[in-house]
């Protein structure tokens, strides 16, 4: 066992007893850090197979992690690189993203003016060796580590290009690529701008205030709709400063609360604000976590925002990231976090043994925002206004995982290579969907609608409990030669939204990320909700002076 690996596993087992016994130095943590740290020595050394050191920490890190909460990790020192990108949006590479289909990793989205955009890598574009080594047979995650580097090193990409079939090697030097956490930003209708904000980044403030000013430099802003329906978080002072730009400088908007002293902490906006009193609605849905809920559930608190959309996430809990040695870490939950109104909108219980459990109604508490409506814990963030979320089918999706999206998509680039298109109005034909149409009618769909499999499921318990008779088996055979769920007629049920995903596609490799966006937007049922809200300032104020939200 190698001393790195020893040292190791005794920090993250002190951790770990700090957090399940609770007293820093007694008799309890010392002797059970000795028995763990005696089991993996004799497992490394006396198990009947050969075991490497770093598996074994990796065994006993799960095992510790698994009974805490599903926050609670061990960060290798591989993992931690994966991590620092998810935290601050950047790391060293080309700037693009790679996707796996049957035969090939290719090129999937390089981003706008990055490395690989510049070097004029195209969606679709087969990878076929890197620095003279072929990737035949890799996964993604192997292509995806050969890519990434130091910024400033060179890098020789060897692709079959989609259009015409030629290899061409492209030599590449890496930069520091940022992912930016504004997606999206622009006017909806007259007056009324609109934020795409996909996750809470350390450089996101900065992005915030500079599409702001962008709106602002394009016309008269009267009104502004942040999207944070498909933001899972991030860093939480960056939600402070992203609602500095909204609420008064001094505002306090998210108090932690923890079990050590040192993690009870209050965060205040430390500037003044750019849009005091501009009327903001924000969009909230299933997938708006953590930090996106402290910027939401603050502006609800504050009666400084209307929410519309459905229930958020619901994670009120803090982690921190405790260092283990030798750039290894565990990330552990460390406090909960409570908007101004006082609440903690955590929506699940966690016991020591990991065990989940949903908040039970009668420990549900009601608080009251700024203006005194009521508003509660226990579950996420309830908007003020619910919008029904849109889902896709379960067929689209099957045809999308499939890959036949993006077949489609690299036929028609082939077939257009050089069109300019308006990612606003841009949808295929007729004759497009026929073809896509003629692609599917050739392929296997693994795919049965849910009235299909519960009648399968009717029809097998009728026969276990011998319900032989006649007219039964007469009345299920009518019942499913009415269903029309065969993939064709599919083709026909779900046709507006299988285009939808087209279009998307297609604008993407003309348009970049911001294009699929914009092309997106008309269909966006709680955009339009939001434009008409923003519209109504009666409305608006009834609800923000009045309204309470939904219990549950």
């Amino acid at each position: 066992m190698s001393r790195r690996v020893f040292y190791t596993f005794v920090g993250l087992v002190a951790v770990a007893g700090l957090t399940i016994f609770g007293v820093k130095n007694d008799f309890g943590l010392g002797r059970n850090m000795e028995m763990m740290v005696n089991l993996m020595r004799v497992v490394g050394t006396e198990y009947v197979d050969t075991l490497s050191a770093d598996k074994i920490m990796r065994y006993g890190a799960d095992g510790i992690m698994r009974n805490l909460d599903p926050y609670c990790t061990f960060l290798s020192e591989e993992e931690m690189k994966d991590f620092r990108t998810l935290t601050t949006g950047k790391y060293g590479g080309i700037g693009s993203v790679i996707r796996q289909d049957s035969s090939a990793v290719r090129i999937a989205e390089p981003y706008r003016g990055s490395p690989a955009d510049m070097a004029g890598l195209k969606i679709g574009d087969k990878i076929v060796a890197i620095d003279g080594k072929s990737v035949a047979g890799m996964k993604t995650d192997q292509v995806s580590s050969m890519l990434r580097g130091e910024p400033n090193t060179t890098v020789k990409v060897a692709v079959e290009r989609l259009v015409d079939g030629k290899v061409v090697t492209h030599k590449i030097r890496r930069q520091r690529i940022s992912i930016p956490s504004v997606g999206y930003a622009d006017y909806v209708a007259p007056g009324v701008g609109y934020i795409l904000h996909s996750d809470f980044t350390d450089d996101c403030y900065t992005e915030m205030r500079a599409a702001i000013e962008r709106l602002q430099a394009k016309g008269e802003l009267k009104g502004l709709i942040l999207d944070y329906r498909t933001n899972g978080g991030g860093v939480l002072q960056s939600a402070v400063k992203v609602l500095s730009l909204f609420v008064p400088k001094g505002t306090q908007v998210v108090e932690m609360k923890g079990r050590v002293a040192a993690e009870n902490k209050r965060f205040v906006t430390e500037f003044e604000p750019m849009l005091p009193d501009l009327p903001l609605v924000v969009l909230i849905g299933e997938n708006s976590a953590s930090a996106a809920e402290i910027v939401s559930g603050a502006l609800q608190d504050l009666d400084r925002a209307v929410l519309l959309g459905s229930r958020s996430y619901g994670k009120g809990l803090v982690q921190s990231t405790l260092p283990l040695g030798y750039e290894s870490y565990a990330k552990i939950t460390t406090a909960k976090y409570y908007i101004p109104s006082g609440r903690c909108i955590q929506a699940v219980r966690y016991s020591t043994d990991g065990k989940a459990e949903s908040v039970p109604d009668s420990l549900i508490t009601e608080f009251a925002t700024a203006a005194g409506r009521k508003v509660y814990d226990g579950g996420g963030i309830m908007p003020d206004k619910k919008i029904a979320p849109e889902y896709v089918s379960s067929f689209a999706v099957t045809l999308y995982l499939m890959g036949l999206m993006d077949d489609f998509g690299d036929e028609y680039y082939r077939n257009h290579p050089n069109i300019t298109i308006d990612p606003q109005t841009f949808s295929i034909t007729d004759e497009d969907y026929a073809r896509f149409e003629r692609i599917v009618e050739a392929k296997e769909i693994p795919y049965k609608s849910e009235s299909r499999r519960a009648v399968e499921k009717l029809r097998k318990a009728l026969e276990k409990e011998r319900y032989a008779a006649s007219e039964i088996s007469e009345a299920m055979a009518v019942i499913e030669k009415g269903l029309k769920d065969d993939k064709m007629s599919n083709l026909q049920t779900y046709k507006s939204e299988i285009i939808r995903t087209i279009n998307s596609d297609i604008v993407l490799r003309y348009c970049y990320a911001e294009g699929r966006t914009a092309n997106s937007l008309k269909h966006d049922k709680g955009i339009a909700a939001a434009v008409e809200m923003l519209s109504d300032s009666k409305e608006m104020s009834r609800i923000l002076r009045e309204q309470n939200t939904a219990r549950k």
